[in-house]
């Protein structure tokens, strides 16, 4: 049986025994049940889950960071006076390769202000994204990999 279902039936026996079946004392007992499994993890052989919850929390945390020096990034260019911006759309060589990942980066990618995935070649190696400031896009390229496509690739792998 996979520990996030050992997880989530200890969660339920939770939101059971005190009788309220609300999302915050489900979420609690999520909480208490990770707890509880972590006291006993070389018992059950948890290690890798709850390493994997540590790397999810960190695409997470990662995805929050971007989303707000992005909007940041975005609004100051927006405000200036003098916008010296050069719009475009390149491509990116993908180093992930399941449908999962592919989805998810180019949704963390949409989601982040000033970018957009445009398109995934029909072979799944090249992601076309367009950027509002596309001066450099080695760089764009770059901060990609080193972010959120090698967070996906240690989360999920």
């Amino acid at each position: 049986m996979s520990l996030f279902l050992v997880n989530v039936l200890l969660a339920l026996s939770w939101a059971a025994v005190t009788g309220s079946f609300t999302f915050l004392n489900f979420a609690f007992g999520f909480v208490l049940a990770i707890c509880a499994l972590s006291l006993i993890r070389e018992q059950v052989g948890s290690v890798g889950y709850f390493s994997r919850a540590r790397r999810v929390a960190s695409l997470l945390l990662l995805f929050v960071t971007e989303l707000v020096l992005s909007a940041w990034r975005v609004a100051v260019m927006v405000v200036s006076p003098r916008m010296d911006l050069k719009p475009g759309i390149f491509a990116y060589p993908l180093r992930v390769d399941r449908d999962f990942e592919i989805t998810m980066l180019a949704n963390l990618i949409t989601l982040t202000p000033g970018t957009l995935s445009v398109d995934v070649s029909d072979d799944r190696r090249i992601l076309y994204i367009h950027a509002m400031d596309a001066s450099d896009p080695d760089a764009t390229r770059r901060e990609i990999a080193e972010g959120f496509e090698s967070r996906i690739m240690e989360a999920f792998r």
